[in-house]
């Protein structure tokens, strides 16, 4: 049989019979019972007869599957398999940062024990610059432009982590082979946030009584669920997302204990919680205000997160303080001459208060879901649970002043 013409292959098509109809060379028009008409190549290959299907008739004309054939028949002579080249294109889905990213969380996020932070910072600082970028189109100004807004907000500790996760994430690209080098590499955390010092900041009873008194007074910008989340942390000494993030079914409010899951423990290991009365009376208020929702601080805007967000807090006190990261006019400072805290700072104060009241320091640790260090942490594994309890009455007790 002869090359096909136009005029054949449109009445092939039009009638529709199954079959496999040549133009020679190896191409074939192929009409299956089901679906639409394609075209094939048949070739040999190592001595074996392979099968590869160029597209549908449809979207192929014969000149182009023609055209297609020669060229293919070229790379088949010198050896290339279009079938395995084909695979391997299909395989290469990495084309933009965001596509790079998505592959190296799914390793990250099976090593590291919390992978919502990367994610994260990733979603929130990185994406919408760079996102959609071609892998291989990032330069180190583009890089620099990411950290240097970060670090501009007054998240010296963020833009440091936004950095680390940038440099790790292009050391993936050229892993996979996508570029040759990382335009993070040459970045440290000069550029970024600079050198990160420990805090030190634990805050006293007088400034305790201040903060609070100012938060009760700017009831219309710091809420109600932003104080209690506040009162709660002082209290119960609990770092902030294992209570922003906790669900209702964590907690027996008739018994007064929480039950802190490990999954949600940044030590790893779950622990119970002695409430005191006085936290309990706060918890009652926050079921109301959830109106049903499983969490005890749901989030109050339109947002993919259905809780408190990570930054809520910390935005809250600072702009009590005259601080709104992203704000060309800064709000008035209401705090006066406190000086500045962090979320993570009452955390600090509830240990601090613990030693005040002679609280001893196995209990005082175990109290922050510390692990007690040496030989001690490793035989010592008794809950302490009424000794905690008493500690935290103690606690609540001085703290009534205050909140």
């Amino acid at each position: 049989m002869g090359k096909l013409t136009v005029k054949q292959v449109q009445s092939i098509t039009k009638k529709a019979e199954p079959g496999r109809y040549s133009d020679g060379g190896g191409l074939y028009l192929m009409v299956p019972k089901n679906g639409s008409p394609y075209w094939m190549l048949r070739f040999s290959l190592h001595k074996k007869r392979r099968e590869l299907t160029l597209g549908k008739q449809a979207d192929i004309s014969l000149a182009d599957a023609r055209s297609s054939t020669e060229e293919l028949k070229r790379q088949i002579r010198s050896g290339v398999d279009p079938i395995a080249e084909r695979k391997k294109q299909a395989e290469i889905t990495i084309l933009t940062v965001d596509d790079l990213f998505e592959d190296w969380f799914k390793g990250v996020s099976k090593r590291i024990k919390h992978p919502n932070i990367p994610k994260r910072i990733y979603t929130k600082e990185v994406a919408s610059k760079l996102g959609q970028y071609k892998v291989e189109a990032v330069v180190p100004m583009d890089v620099r432009a990411v950290i240097k807004a970060v670090a501009d907000s007054n998240r010296p500790s963020i833009a440091n982590d936004t950095l680390m996760y940038l440099k790790q994430l292009f050391n993936h690209a050229i892993k996979l082979g996508l570029i040759t080098y990382n335009p993070a590499a040459a970045f440290d955390m000069h550029d970024a946030g600079g050198v990160e010092k420990s805090r030190t900041r634990a805050l006293t009873i007088d400034e305790l009584k201040h903060a609070f008194s100012v938060f009760r007074e700017s009831s219309t910008s710091f809420s109600r669920d932003n104080y209690l989340a506040c009162a709660l942390l002082l209290v119960l000494g609990v770092r902030k997302t294992e209570l922003t993030e906790a669900k209702w079914s964590e907690f027996d409010i008739e018994g007064a204990v929480w039950s802190l899951p490990e999954r949600r423990s940044k030590s790893g290991r779950g622990i119970r919680i002695p409430l005191p009365p006085q936290v309990v009376v706060w918890l009652e208020e926050l079921q109301i205000r959830a109106c049903g929702s499983e969490y005890v601080f749901p989030s109050r805007r339109a947002s993919k997160s259905p809780h408190m967000g990570k930054d809520t807090l910390n935005r809250a006190i600072s702009k009590l303080f005259g601080r709104e990261p992203g704000k060309k006019v800064q709000p008035p400072n209401k705090m006066g001459e406190l000086e500045h805290f962090t979320v993570h700072d009452l955390r600090r104060t509830c240990r601090s208060l613990l030693a005040s009241q002679k609280v001893a320091t196995h209990i005082a640790e175990r109290c922050l879901n510390h692990q007690i260090k040496g030989v001690e942490g490793v035989y010592d594994r008794y809950d302490y649970f009424e000794e905690r309890s008493v500690a935290m009455s103690k606690l609540a007790a001085v703290l009534a002043v205050v909140v």
